[in-house]
């Protein structure tokens, strides 16, 4: 014969039957795409992020334009699951009018700016002046650009501009989905330009300081939820608190200028 549990008993039963249903609850994961020139940043953040709201970052690499499958334009084609994107804002505003990201969640992060680097123990060419600068790349037996924004700028606009001849545009490469620091530490090319904070992580390179200011081009590095992300409300936490003061150390420390928290 069936005989009634006591109140007590019933509500500790129930309690240990649901316990295990509970803890079996998955751990909310972003998955953040960056481009190199943020990627310090988050790197920087994300471990007391992840302590403090339960919220896991799988953070990949990903350049914010060029024609490499990495690239966030082609992944968020081939729709690859995505919740956050980090990267060029200018690229970002044209995922953004092609629908990939979410308008009203788009924030401002950083400022970066173009630098020169060398082979670490080599030689630091002086660019302290447009004259310097240009007798430096005249020089120089090799050359080494990316191929997102500021590589795009620099080949494009301001090599162009300087009037660098014929022997110049030979020994001058783009270099696709790979740091620039990185072929530079490998001696594959004596001079380097990309992003201060792009350069800032390699290991194996002398950084030899910003390009002068009359051949600088700014780069905003911004940040949106993706369109179809499955996890909208923590992408936008996540992005909140990147554009916030408790950020602002680890995105100026990368490289980049922070944008003042509104």
């Amino acid at each position: 014969m069936f005989r009634r549990l006591p109140a007590l008993a019933l509500g500790t039963l129930l309690l240990a039957a649901t316990t295990p249903l509970l803890a079996a609850q998955p751990t909310t994961t972003l998955t953040v795409l960056s481009s190199g020139g943020i990627m310090g940043a988050i790197r920087a953040v994300a471990p007391a992020y992840e302590k403090a709201t339960g919220v896991k970052l799988d953070i990949a690499a990903a350049p914010s334009m060029g024609d490499t499958p990495q690239a966030i334009p082609n992944r968020l084609a081939r729709h690859e699951p995505a919740d956050v994107v980090l990267m060029v804002g200018s690229a970002l505003d044209k995922l953004i009018a092609d629908g990939q990201a979410v308008k009203d969640s788009r924030v401002d992060l950083g400022q970066s700016f173009i630098a020169m680097a060398v082979r670490q123990g080599a030689s630091k060419p002086d660019i302290s002046t447009m004259a310097a600068f240009k007798q430096t790349l005249e020089d120089a037996k090799s050359v080494a650009y990316s191929d997102s924004a500021s590589g795009v700028y620099l080949s494009r606009i301001l090599f162009p501009r300087m009037q660098l001849g014929e022997a110049f545009k030979a020994k001058a490469h783009m270099i696709p989905a790979e740091p620039v620091g990185a072929v530079v530490a490998r001696g594959e090319a004596q001079l380097g330009f990309q992003q201060l904070s792009e350069l800032k992580p390699v290991q194996g390179i002398d950084i030899v300081g910003l390009i002068p200011d009359q051949a600088q081009k700014m780069t905003l590095y911004s940040g949106a939820v993706v369109s179809h992300s499955q996890h909208p409300d923590a992408a936008r936490a996540l992005l909140k608190y990147l554009a916030s003061k408790d950020a602002a150390k680890a995105i100026e420390d990368s490289g980049l200028k922070p944008i003042p928290a509104q």
